[in-house]
């Protein structure tokens, strides 16, 4: 479930964010809080067994000056350390009274300096299967499949390191030139920190993951492929 501005409004039965207060989400498989940052006066929140993967979504909260209790328990982002949770959550969220229906102390908040990890932004946005970041309620950009001023430039060492991770044939030298465009040293180092990213990220990724990549990048090359066909007749 995404948390939006209208469900919100809903639960809390309020006109307008900044009027809400109280608010109990508990068990409703939500996975964002960014609609909470404009709650400016909200002081209670209560987020028990829903679907928060990362405690990086407690960014949302960090602006909220009058949030006092917090009930974040049994989400996967608790994970297996009880007290890295903890302290994490009191590093960032100083000004709770309460969290997990356990009040806080001054000894846990010294402590939370010291053992918490500070979040400094939120969680990166979820890639749809066009490519696209996930747009919030409030999001006016559109986003198209393929820009034309920004393509992906691989040397042929990289791009045939992709493609043996992902089990196609190396691509020809003679066949490269259309996968190496003429590129500037700003779009050179654009391009390493994405396949740096891309490797990363497939190291995570189970079979159903590798083979959607494996479809994706399979029909990028054709376009490719295609598009340098076209250009030599």
């Amino acid at each position: 479930m995404k948390l939006t501005r209208k469900a919100v409004l809903a639960r809390a039965k309020a006109a307008e964010l900044d009027s809400v207060r109280k608010l109990n989400c508990c068990v409703n498989s939500i996975s964002s809080l960014e609609p909470m940052s404009q709650c400016q006066n909200l002081s209670e929140l209560y987020l028990r067994k829903n679907s928060i993967l990362s405690l990086n979504e407690l960014f949302h909260l960090k602006s909220l000056p009058r949030l006092r209790v917090l009930w974040l328990s049994e989400n996967p982002c608790c994970g297996p350390d009880p007290h890295h949770y903890r302290m994490t959550v009191l590093r960032n969220l100083p000004n709770l009274q309460k969290l997990d229906n356990q009040a806080v102390t001054e000894e846990e908040l010294s402590q939370a300096l010291v053992d918490g990890e500070e979040i400094i932004a939120p969680p990166a946005k979820r890639v749809l299967e066009n490519g696209c970041p996930e747009a919030n309620e409030s999001s006016t950009t559109e986003c198209t499949t393929e820009p034309k001023s920004e393509h992906l430039n691989f040397t042929l060492e990289e791009t045939n390191k992709i493609r043996e991770q992902l089990g196609m044939k190396p691509v020809p030298r003679d066949k490269f030139s259309s996968f190496s465009p003429r590129e500037t040293d700003g779009s050179r180092k654009k391009r390493n920190n994405i396949l740096s990213a891309i490797l990363l990220l497939m190291k995570e990724l189970d079979t159903e993951g590798l083979e959607i990549i494996h479809q994706t990048v399979g029909k990028r090359l054709q376009a490719l492929q295609k598009k340098e066909l076209q250009e030599e007749r």
